[in-house]
């Protein structure tokens, strides 16, 4: 007999590789062009429930979906499941060997029927399970500036048992480290590192293994491999290797080995995601200032900025001196874990500064959460400037809908309402979670 308080999780997974040659995203280069599949793609589904409150988390293999195609699909699940789009997570591997499904509707229409599937598919397959989260350490991930060496080692690790059996149904892991292993010299399809993170631990272990990504907007794979000298593997700390996909799993495995032992999973007494949202605001550049950012967004990453500088002028000559966009800030409470996630590409600081406010080891502040869009540079690193801060906006500003990075005191207003609404849920939750037992 099912109890009703009991956690209750479905899951799985489908196939998401394009079945012939699409263009791609990630690297900016002239020719997008796929010229074969290295390792299939995959989206994840877990379907979560307890009393009354139902909620899905998805990891796909993608660089992160432009937020009008995130919000469609998570629409379209909440639909299924009948809840509404808050209620849906989606979690992006940042890969950036994968479709540019922006500009391959018929791929992102072939996702979305996989996952739709999938959902289906995970429903039917609903059974009770306790869980525990645990944190592993490691250095799987070097900070891109040489003389910065902040990182967040925390491997976040979500160890799941059937109630009954007591046997592993899931391992979700939450990794930070950039998901170009392979650099741009490849144009075959990847689920880069975090493919071969899942293969390896789902052999050791039997039970699928869901890998999500952290807040690594600058921090990238210790590990590489290419034939190039990429821009953000250039000095001695980073190791190229014609094994760097399987070097960077087995130091994964090595820490979640460690410590796996010591995580005994429990009955949950905590399930929620909500999101809260918050205005961001970000300056559009004078032409001049955006001159010299394009010249040295050519002189040092070889970025054609003209496209760019056009759409700058054309938003100066309407008079338009600021852009804002509505951050969603997305919570998936489970047990005494959180999953914490923006679209942006967030430093490894914000996760940080984030969990120690929180005095909390088990909340993971992250980015590619329901989308990509931009980096979110830290204070630091906006008065460094460089690819992180300008230049990457040259490239893909018609995603992020602005020409520029958000202000610098963003930062720290992020961080402040992260932090606050974070502290509010769960009261909220812990007091809901009382009424349900005394009910």
């Amino acid at each position: 007999m099912k109890n009703k308080n009991m956690l209750m999780l479905g899951y799985s997974e489908v196939d998401i590789t394009p079945s012939h040659s699409v263009e791609m995203v990630g690297f900016g280069r002239e020719d997008e062009r796929s010229r074969g599949i290295l390792h299939n793609l995959s989206a994840q589904i877990s379907v979560w429930k307890m009393n009354e409150e139902i909620c899905c988390l998805v990891a796909l293999d993608h660089i992160g979906f432009c937020s009008q195609n995130a919000s469609f699909l998570r629409k379209e699940i909440g639909k299924m499941l009948d809840v509404s789009e808050e209620k849906v997570m989606l979690c992006f591997s940042h890969t950036h060997s994968g479709p540019n499904e922006s500009k391959e509707p018929e791929y992102f229409q072939f996702v979305c029927r996989q996952i739709k599937n999938g959902v289906l598919l995970a429903v039917q397959k609903m059974i009770q399970v306790n869980a525990a989260w645990g944190n592993a350490y490691s250095d799987i991930g070097l900070n891109r500036r040489r003389d910065c060496e902040q990182l967040d080692r925390r491997i976040g690790v979500l160890k799941v048992f059937g109630a009954n059996d007591g046997k592993i149904k899931l391992l979700l892991l939450r990794l930070t480290a950039h998901g170009n292993v392979l650099k741009s010299d490849n144009y075959l399809i990847s689920s880069d590192y975090f493919g071969m993170v899942r293969n390896l631990l789902q052999t050791e272990y039997g039970c699928p293994v869901m890998t999500t990504q952290g807040a690594s907007g600058n921090v990238a794979p210790k590990y590489f491999k290419s034939m190039i000298n990429p821009p953000d593997a250039c000095d001695d700390r980073f190791i190229r290797s014609d094994t760097a996909l399987m070097d960077m799993a087995e130091e994964i495995a090595d820490s979640i080995r460690r410590m796996l032992d010591t995580v005994c999973p429990q009955p949950v007494n905590q399930l929620a995601m909500f999101s809260k949202t918050i205005t961001l605001c970000s300056d559009v550049p004078s032409y001049d200032d955006a001159l010299d950012i394009a010249d040295d967004a050519k002189k040092y990453c070889g970025i054609d900025g003209t496209s760019w500088l056009a759409e700058v002028e054309r938003l100066k000559n309407a008079g338009i001196q600021e852009q804002s966009d509505s951050t969603e800030v997305q919570y998936f409470i489970i047990g005494n874990g959180c999953l914490c996630g923006v679209a942006n590409e967030v430093m490894c600081e914000f996760a940080l500064r984030i969990s120690n406010y929180l005095r909390d080891d088990y909340f993971y502040f992250g980015g590619y959460t329901n989308g990509c869009t931009g980096y979110f540079p830290v204070e630091e690193e906006f008065d460094k400037g460089g690819y992180e801060v300008y230049w990457s906006m040259l490239i893909y500003y018609i995603y992020h809908g602005r020409v520029f990075p958000f202000r610098r005191n963003s930062t720290s207003e992020l961080i402040r309402f992260v932090v606050e609404n974070s502290m509010y849920l769960k009261n909220r939750i812990a007091c809901r979670s009382t009424d349900d037992k005394d009910n």
